[in-house]
């Protein structure tokens, strides 16, 4: 079977679907993987996945494109080529998967099943339910699975990437360190500078070297929160920032990308989360891990982009000893670690 799985949106949504791609894998003779291009990155890490491509999905990007007829055709189009004979559409509890299985349906394909709520008439073969409010990894495998897909024996579920990863020696040196990831993709998930900036010292105070990373287009908040810390905002691709998070002792992050790429790699996290999306869905997983933050405040749910709360009390109000202490415990867990690939 020539499979295309479909996940739309982030970096950190497309790596929670790996076990779902991976049970696909086992059972098919081609996975390609559909991403937004904000995704794109982290398909090309993900196991079991034979291509990746790209389109920008004006319902689910944060900054959506126009909808024109040309480049819907165009994508309708390009789909055509790859004869799929079935289709899985990933999503989160909030999006529809009906706009892009009415495309596929254009595209021809002859099977598409996708979590669905919705009333989706033909659109759909597969009209999978999920109760409860499980992780967003088990949540999307069980669409595979419901579709008659399973995970290859001795495969636990986790998340997971390609291996080997580049050497990074060159960036971090050789003696160990915790890495302060403080940027997430809205800011309302995120650490104030300032607060970031205060974790990274009570943890130097504290005796632990701090790698402090981020994107090209995080490195001005980096260099703010690093002080005399090693500021690696700019400096890694994904698969380099891979290898970074798979050395460090522990992440610490909010709800964000690279936290679900520690988990992926095997790293502990201290997640400084934000409830404004539920911990159950987003935490990291499969890896130990602490969640830090009022999980009942005022934000609870929003959805939020930017913190509707004044002094963003979730995460700012977060003291930094407790970062430090939830480091101490997950780097006894991370000492027994099994040996890194």
């Amino acid at each position: 079977m020539n499979v295309l799985v479909a996940r739309m949106d982030n970096l950190g949504d497309v790596l929670l679907a790996g076990p779902c791609v991976r049970a696909v894998a086992a059972g098919a003779d081609r996975v390609v993987l559909l991403t937004g291009p904000r995704g794109r990155a982290a398909g090309e890490l993900l196991p079991g996945v034979d291509e990746v491509i790209s389109w920008c999905a004006p319902w689910i990007d944060p900054e959506p494109p126009p909808v024109t007829r040309e480049d819907t055709d165009a994508f309708v189009r390009h789909l055509s080529g790859f004869s799929f004979d079935s289709a899985l559409i990933l999503t989160s509890f909030h999006q529809s998967p009906l706009p892009l299985a009415l495309l596929l349906r254009m595209a021809g394909v002859p099977w598409i099943g996708a979590v669905c709520e919705d009333y989706p008439g033909s659109l759909l073969d597969l009209r999978h339910r999920v109760p409860g409010d499980p992780p967003e990894p088990v949540r999307m495998l069980s669409l595979a699975e419901e579709a008659g897909f399973s995970l290859p024996p001795g495969d636990d579920g986790g998340l997971a990437v390609r291996w080997p990863l580049p050497p990074v020696e060159d960036l971090v040196g050789d003696e160990d360190y915790v890495v302060v990831h403080p940027a997430a993709s809205v800011p309302a998930r995120q650490p104030s500078a300032g607060r970031s900036a205060a974790i990274v010292r009570a943890l130097q105070a504290a005796g632990r070297r701090v790698v402090v990373t981020g994107s090209p287009s995080e490195s001005a908040l980096t260099r703010q929160v690093a002080g005399t810390a090693l500021d690696l905002g700019g400096h890694t691709g994904l698969s380099e920032l891979a290898a970074v998070l798979a050395a460090a002792d522990v992440v610490v992050a909010p709800n964000t990308g690279p936290a679900h790429l520690a988990a992926a790699v095997g790293t502990p996290v201290v997640s400084l989360f934000a409830p404004v999306v539920p911990a159950s869905r987003w935490a990291p997983y499969g890896v130990p891990s602490e969640v830090l933050g009022d999980q009942h405040a005022a934000c609870k749910d929003s959805r939020a982009r930017v913190c509707p709360v004044p002094g963003h009390p979730c995460l700012d109000r977060l003291a930094p000893d407790a970062v430090v202490d939830a480091v101490a415990r997950l780097s006894r867990v991370s000492s027994r670690r099994p040996a890194r690939r």
